[in-house]
């Protein structure tokens, strides 16, 4: 079944969405939970296609008071799977990096990204990493086309940490309201957040 299947199956079947939200839940109590949340983070930045943020939210709503630990430990992953992103473009291009990017249907795009580098610099990196524009196809991009390492990981840190520690803060401090309104709507919210990383792939794909 490919990507794009799941993600209509995961928007028609909001029940299955309610189960998946309690399983993760679940892992709020579990020693391995933290675990869980950095590695989907970091794969999410390389090669993974949905984003941490549902877990982390799912999390946050459990413990609260660990919200912003939560946003920490994403940011974390998140950061070094930029490293390894920047990694697949600079090192494996050929064997790995085309790949991924062909698997996404977006080879035109990234082709492209060596002018968006060049006019935009480490700009396109704060982008995409706080929007849903795809950050895979940007951390391999920017270590195919040479981007300044130093710059690209600050950058990294600088909008993947923005993202998930608002999010973070939002269910930290923003008291039971909001964390009653996610809990409600959460089945809606994962819709919402599916179909953002789609209108990504589809905003850089009209890039193009």
């Amino acid at each position: 079944m490919s990507v794009d299947t799941d993600l209509a199956v995961g928007i028609k079947k909001p029940s299955w969405l309610r189960r998946l939200y309690h399983w993760t839940l679940s892992w709020v109590d579990h020693p391995s939970a933290r675990y869980a949340l950095f590695f989907i983070a970091l794969i999410e930045s390389s090669v993974f296609p949905i984003p941490p943020d549902i877990l982390l939210i799912a999390l946050a709503l459990g413990k609260p008071q660990w919200a912003l630990r939560f946003a920490a430990i994403t940011t974390a992953g998140s950061t070094v799977g930029a490293a390894l992103g920047y990694a697949i473009g600079f090192f494996l291009l050929i064997s790995l990096g085309q790949p991924i990017i062909e698997f996404y249907g977006l080879t035109s795009q990234y082709l492209k990204a060596e002018n968006w580098f060049a006019d935009y610099g480490v700009m396109i990196v704060l982008i995409a990493g706080f929007s849903p524009i795809p950050f895979k196809v940007i951390t391999i991009a920017a270590g195919a086309f040479g981007l300044d390492f130093i710059w690209f990981m600050i950058a990294a840190f600088v909008s993947r940490g923005a993202r998930f520690f608002l999010e973070g803060a939002l269910l930290r401090w923003g008291g039971s309201r909001v964390r009653d309104f996610v809990e409600k709507h959460f089945e809606l919210m994962t819709m919402l957040a599916t179909l953002l990383v789609v209108a990504g792939f589809v905003a850089i794909w009209m890039l193009g």
